[in-house]
């Protein structure tokens, strides 16, 4: 898979709320060809407590115009420092990393996202639709209302459920006890997630319960994104220690040593 380490113009800088941003990137060339679940290591100029790259999930992409959609959470000095990019500036990449999602073997899906985990669901499901034809059903999870994110993205694409933690919207509770994975008689194809671990490894466990295949993306701290700095080392069932960079962020949770 062919990388790049690119200077992207700043198109817009989309304030969400209070905690999320989309930075709508454009390159001046081609971009390379961007799979679901991939991600790009953002350097953050002008922030000298930031050494590191920051990993961060590609929300979408574009490339008829050659954009890049990237969804921000502020979260630290490094964030904060992205979220005062304004249009008409910069920001230094390297993309597209790691692996990607899988092809399932039938058109029955569900797309599991909470928090920034929403962000490689939406061109996942973008990319079903296109190149697969599958219309996937998504469930998203937020604390409350005012936390959801660009639902009609979502709705553009495929059926979307949403759960809030407070019952402000749709489902009370954590996504796990939504109807669409609490009913013991569902069952999918492939369950995609991404979201905090600690969602994941019980939506892992629920697919595993409907026997109902699953991948997950890992949101660990990845310093390079090739290898290199040992950031993001993840035990696994078949091959020890691997990289979460390299080797993922793509894993079937049931190799994973959780």
């Amino acid at each position: 898979m062919k990388r790049r380490i690119e200077d992207l113009r700043v198109l817009e800088n989309r304030k969400l709320n209070e905690e999320f941003f989309v930075l709508q990137l454009e390159s001046g060339e081609d971009i390379p060809s961007i799979l679901p679940g991939q991600f790009a290591e953002v350097k953050v100029e002008g922030s000298p407590a930031t050494f590191l790259r920051r990993p961060i999930s590609i929300y979408d992409a574009d490339p008829v115009n050659n954009r890049i959609d990237l969804l921000i959470k502020i979260a630290g000095t490094g964030t904060k420092k992205l979220a005062e990019l304004e249009a008409g500036q910069s920001l230094n990449l390297v993309y597209p990393l790691g692996n990607h999602f899988s092809k399932p073997k039938g058109s029955k899906v569900l797309l599991v996202g909470g928090g920034t985990g929403v962000a490689p669901m939406l061109i996942l499901g973008r990319y079903m639709q296109a190149e697969w034809g599958i219309r996937p059903v998504y469930l998203l999870g937020y604390r409350s209302q005012h936390l959801i994110i660009e639902i009609e993205r979502f709705r553009a694409i495929g059926e979307v459920n949403i759960s809030t933690e407070d019952g402000s919207v749709g489902t009370k509770g954590f996504v796990t006890r939504n109807p669409l994975l609490s009913d013991d008689s569902a069952q999918y194809d492939m369950i995609y997630t991404c979201g905090p671990e600690v969602m994941m490894k019980a939506i892992a466990k629920r697919a595993s319960a409907l026997n109902s295949p699953c991948e997950v993306s890992l949101e660990n701290l990845m310093g390079c994104g090739i290898g290199a700095c040992l950031c993001c080392i993840v035990d696994t069932k078949d091959r020890g220690n691997v990289n979460t960079c390299t080797e993922g962020p793509i894993f079937n949770p049931e190799l994973l040593k959780w």
